[in-house]
C-alpha cells in the first residue's frame, strides 16, 4: 500500500528526537512537509521532505494525509481543529490539550469528519511499563493491592523555556504526569476519586515541579509521583500483591538513544541493562521465592505501527483520543484536589 503522506508540525525537541526518526524509519509513512518558522533543524536529516514556513501550507497540501500536531501544548486545541476541517488525520503530542471540553470538541469534530485522532502516548511501550502489565497478568503477585509510579529528574535549576513560565499546561503534572496517568489508566480505568499535592520545590520556580496523585480503585492502592529534585532515585514502579511484591528501577533507553541519533531498528533496539532489571519477590505456600525479571524490549516504534494498521487496513486505535482526554481530566482534577485541598470525585 501507499505509504501516508505525513507532515509535522513542528521541529523541536519531539520533532528532532520521537516524530521525525520514528517516521522516518518506518516504510508506512512518507513525511513530505515539516513546519519550522524560523530554524532550518530539519535541514538534510528527511530528504523527502520540504521545510515550510506557514500551518497553512500543510492545511492547503492535498495531498497530506497526516498531520503531527506536535506544537507547544498551548496550540494543540487550535490547531488540531484546523487540520480536521482541512480533512486531515492527525496524532497529537502528549499532553492531548489544557482543558476537557478541548479535548471533547476534537474529538467531536473528527467524529463528524470521520478522521482519526490519536495522542502520541508513547511510554505504553516503554519496555519496564510492557514488564510491569507481564507481570501483572501473569498473576505473579496475586491479587495486586499497591500500584506506585516515579517519575523523577534532578533539574535544580530553572530552564529557559517556555515550559518554565507561568501559562496554562506548563510544568511538571502536565509534561511527565499525563505519562504517568496515561499509564495508570490504561491498566485500571478510571479511579473512583483522587486526591493531590501538586507544587514548586525549585527557588525561583513559576511552575509546578513536584506531584503526588493518589488514584482511589477499590482493590488497587495507585499513588503517580514525580519531581525535578530527586538526585538518588528509587524504584521507578513499585508493585505490592497477596503474593509479592515487584520492584523496577531505571528508565527505558529509547528517549537516550534516540538523543544520541540511533536509528530505532534492529534486535537490540529497546534492550534495557540487566543490571537494572525488575525484582519479583514472592512467597506461595510457605515457599519463597526472589528472582530478577527480564525486561521486554521497548518498542516506540509500535505505535506508528498501530497509526498505520489504523488508517490502512481498519485496526483499532491503541491510544483512542477519549483515553486521551480522560488523562487531561485527571490533570484537572489533581490540580483543583492541591488547590482546594479536597478529595475530588470522578464516578
Amino acid at each position: 500500500m501507499k505509504p501516508i503522506q505525513t507532515a509535522i508540525a513542528s521541529y523541536g525537541m519531539s520533532g528532532i528526537v520521537f516524530h521525525g526518526p520514528l517516521l522516518e524509519n518506518h516504510t508506512g509513512f512518507e513525511i513530505r512537509k515539516i513546519l519550522e518558522r524560523h530554524r532550518e533543524n530539519s535541514a538534510g536529516k528527511h530528504p523527502g521532505a520540504s521545510l515550510v514556513r506557514e500551518f497553512d501550507n500543510l492545511l492547503k497540501d492535498s495531498e497530506i494525509e497526516l498531520i503531527i500536531i506536535n506544537t507547544p501544548d498551548y496550540l494543540h486545541h487550535e490547531m488540531s481543529v484546523q487540520a480536521l476541517k482541512a480533512g486531515k488525520h492527525i496524532v497529537v503530542e502528549k499532553p492531548f490539550t489544557l482543558r476537557t471540553k478541548e479535548a471533547e470538541e476534537i474529538i467531536s469534530l473528527a467524529k463528524e469528519k470521520d478522521l482519526m485522532v490519536s495522542v502520541f502516548q508513547n511510554r505504553r511501550w516503554d519496555g519496564d511499563f510492557m514488564t510491569v502489565k507481564k507481570v501483572i497478568s501473569e498473576g505473579s503477585l496475586g491479587r495486586l493491592v499497591s500500584f506506585e509510579s516515579h517519575f523523577d529528574r534532578f533539574r535544580n535549576y530553572i530552564q529557559d523555556s517556555w515550559k518554565e513560565e507561568v501559562s496554562l499546561g506548563a510544568g511538571t503534572l502536565y509534561n511527565l504526569g499525563s505519562h504517568m496517568i496515561d499509564q495508570a489508566l490504561h491498566l485500571f480505568g478510571m479511579p473512583d476519586y483522587l486526591y493531590a499535592d501538586v507544587r514548586a520545590q525549585r527557588k525561583g520556580s513559576k511552575v509546578d515541579d513536584t506531584f503526588d496523585i493518589h488514584l482511589h480503585y477499590k482493590d488497587v492502592k495507585c499513588l503517580v509521583r514525580g519531581s525535578y529534585l530527586v538526585k538518588e532515585q528509587g524504584p521507578r514502579y513499585i508493585l505490592h500483591g497477596t503474593h509479592g511484591s515487584f520492584l523496577k528501577s531505571g528508565l527505558d533507553p529509547q528517549e537516550q538513544a534516540l538523543k544520541e541519533g540511533h536509528k530505532p531498528v534492529g534486535d537490540d533496539w529497546g534492550a534495557d541493562d540487566p543490571a537494572i532489571y525488575g525484582i519479583l519477590n514472592t512467597e506461595q505456600d510457605n515457599a519463597d521465592s526472589r528472582k530478577t525479571i527480564p525486561t521486554l524490549h521497548g518498542n516506540y516504534q509500535a505505535y506508528y505501527d498501530n497509526i498505520y494498521e489504523h488508517l490502512r487496513n481498519g485496526a483499532e486505535l491503541s491510544v483512542k483520543p477519549g483515553e486521551a482526554a480522560d488523562v487531561i481530566r485527571i490533570i484537572e482534577a489533581a490540580y483543583e484536589s492541591a488547590d482546594k485541598g479536597i478529595t475530588i470525585r470522578l464516578k
